[in-house]
């Protein structure tokens, strides 16, 4: 049985959001910021139960951002314990759409920032391998 199928496994789906920038290296990444936790991280949630993982990040996206994605490809799980419990996180490359952000209880703030910018604000060191993995994917714009 996989850590997904345990019963006792939270879980949850995101995206590395992102959008074209006009100065080198050509994108920008979307952080949010959870006043609960005082973190940085990209965005992300618990799914409902039954939900599509993927419709899940792309909600959780919306919600926290105000932004709508488009959604490219998936990218490495997160897998770690979270309050005494397994989680697991599923990741998307997602390209930021129309929206515009609303500051919430959860989420506070948002940050577009570059990559390497975006590597070094981010509160956990699993989610700065995400920025790796998405500039794996060489999203428009991008140069390697």
């Amino acid at each position: 049985m996989s850590p997904a199928d345990d019963d006792t496994t939270v879980r949850a789906a995101g995206c590395v959001l992102w959008r074209p920038a006009p100065a080198p290296p050509g994108l920008e990444l979307c952080l949010v910021h959870r006043p609960k936790y005082d973190d940085w991280s990209h965005p992300k949630g618990k799914l409902k139960p039954g939900e599509d993982p993927l419709a899940g990040a792309l909600r959780e996206v919306a919600e926290e951002t105000g932004y709508a994605a488009e959604p490219g490809t998936e990218l490495p799980t997160a897998r770690y314990e979270a309050n005494g419990r397994p989680k697991e996180v599923r990741y998307w490359a997602a390209a930021a759409g129309a929206g515009a952000f609303t500051p919430s209880d959860e989420v506070d703030r948002i940050l577009w920032l570059p990559p390497d910018a975006a590597r070094a604000r981010l509160t956990e060191p699993r989610d700065r391998d995400l920025v790796d993995a998405l500039l794996a994917t060489r999203p428009l714009g991008t140069s390697h």
